[in-house]
C-alpha cells in the first residue's frame, strides 16, 4: 500500500534523477506517487518546502521548481550556500533512489492569467533567483506567444546555472526570447542604468525579479523609477534580513498582548518584543501554516481584527488585501498595545 501523506502534508518523493548543473547547484528530478499526483500539480514560479533529517534534525527549506508543467516532471534546482545546512547536503549527498518529503507546491510567483498575446515577460535573474525564473520561461515560451527578454547577472561564468538549456531555448525561439547575461568580474554589480536600458524596449509588461537581496532591491526601485506599474512587478525573496529582538519602529506602540484564532482555538500570550505573530503563534504551540517565510507565498497569511501591525517584508498580498487587514504573520509585528489575529 502507497505511504499516504503525513498529518502536516508532507510525501514521500523519491529522487529519479541527479542534475550536476554547476560546481555548486544541482537539480534534482523527483517522482511523485501516484496517490499524491493531483495535489503535487504546479504553476510555473511556484516551490516546494522540502523536509530532511540531516545530523538528527529535522529541517524544512523551501525550493523553487526549474522544471515547466508542461514538460510533465517535478524538478527543484539547489544552490550551495554557505551555512546552509540543507542546501549544501543535497549538493553533496543526495543521489538518485534517495526519498525526501516535501508539501505540494505553493507560492504566488505566477504568470498572470488572460494576458494578451503582445504583453512581454521580462525577468530579472541574479545567480540561483534564475530558478522559478526559468520555469516562468519555459512555460511562457511553450504555452503561448508572448515575447521573453531574460536579464541574467552572475559573478562569472562559471557560475551560469542552466547555461546549456537557456542557450538552446534562445536558439530554439531566436523570434520571442531575448537572453543577455551580466558578469560581474566584467563590470561590477548590476546597476539602476542598466536595469532601465535592458527594460525599455519591453514597454507594458509583466515583470518578475528574483535573486539576492542588493540585486532585487537595485533592479525594483529603477523599475519602479522607470514607470513600472507595482501591480506589474513580481518579486521572490529567498531569504530576508532578520530584525534584531527589540527593534521597532519608533511609531510603534509596545505591544503587551497577542490573541491568535487558529482551527477553532483561540489562545492569548504575552507578547516577547521583536517576535512576529508567527513566532508567537508557535511559542503557544499552535500548528500555524507557513512556508517560505520570506513574505513571499502567502500561506501564512491571517487578518487582524483588532489591533495593528506591520509588515516587514510583503511580496504576496495585493493593497486590497492589505486595506481588509490580511498580513503574513512571518513578517508581522504588532504595532498596537493588543493585537488579535484571525486565521481563516
Amino acid at each position: 500500500m502507497a505511504e499516504e501523506m503525513t498529518a502536516d502534508g508532507f510525501a514521500p518523493l523519491r529522487i529519479r534523477r541527479v542534475v550536476r548543473e554547476t560546481s555548486d547547484a544541482v537539480s534534482l528530478v523527483l517522482d511523485v506517487p501516484e496517490h499524491c499526483m493531483q495535489r503535487f500539480r504546479y504553476q510555473a514560479g511556484q516551490f516546494l518546502t522540502v523536509r530532511v533529517s540531516v545530523d538528527g534534525r529535522d529541517l524544512r527549506r523551501c525550493y523553487s521548481m526549474s522544471s515547466a508543467p508542461a514538460e510533465e516532471e517535478l524538478r527543484i534546482t539547489v544552490k550551495r550556500d554557505p551555512g546552509g545546512v540543507v542546501s549544501n547536503w543535497i549538493n553533496d549527498s543526495a543521489a538518485e533512489g534517495d526519498e525526501l518529503r516535501a508539501a505540494p507546491p505553493e507560492g504566488r510567483f505566477v504568470l498572470p492569467k488572460d494576458v494578451s498575446e503582445d504583453e512581454p515577460l521580462v525577468a530579472f535573474a541574479g545567480g540561483s533567483g534564475i530558478t522559478p525564473i526559468m520555469s516562468l520561461v519555459r512555460t511562457a515560451l511553450s504555452e503561448s506567444e508572448r515575447p521573453v527578454r531574460l536579464f541574467y547577472a552572475n559573478r562569472g561564468r562559471g557560475s551560469v546555472i542552466f547555461s546549456g538549456p537557456l542557450a538552446h531555448l534562445a536558439e530554439q525561439h531566436a523570434d520571442r526570447l531575448t537572453v543577455e547575461h551580466h558578469y560581474d568580474e566584467d563590470g561590477g554589480v548590476v546597476t539602476a542604468s542598466a536595469v532601465t536600458s535592458f527594460a525599455t524596449p519591453a514597454g507594458a509588461g509583466h515583470y518578475y525579479v528574483c535573486g539576492p537581496a542588493p540585486f532585487m532591491d537595485t533592479v525594483e526601485a529603477a523599475l519602479l523609477e522607470s514607470g513600472v506599474a507595482k501591480q506589474r512587478l513580481h518579486l521572490e525573496r529567498f531569504t530576508i534580513a532578520e530584525v534584531p529582538p527589540g527593534v521597532t519602529d519608533d511609531t510603534d506602540e509596545q505591544c503587551e498582548q497577542v490573541v491568535i484564532e487558529l482551527d477553532r482555538q483561540k489562545v492569548a500570550a504575552a507578547y516577547r518584543q521583536g517576535e512576529t505573530l508567527l513566532q508567537t503563534a508557535r511559542q503557544k504551540g499552535l500548528k500555524a501554516p507557513a512556508s517560505c517565510e520570506t513574505g513571499s507565498c502567502g500561506t501564512c497569511m491571517a487578518k487582524v481584527v483588532e489591533g495593528s501591525a506591520r509588515m516587514r517584508i510583503n511580496d504576496a498580498l495585493d493593497e486590497d488585501e492589505v486595506e481588509e487587514g490580511w498580513v503574513l504573520t512571518c513578517q508581522s509585528l504588532p504595532t498596537s498595545r493588543k493585537v488579535h489575529v484571525v486565521y481563516e
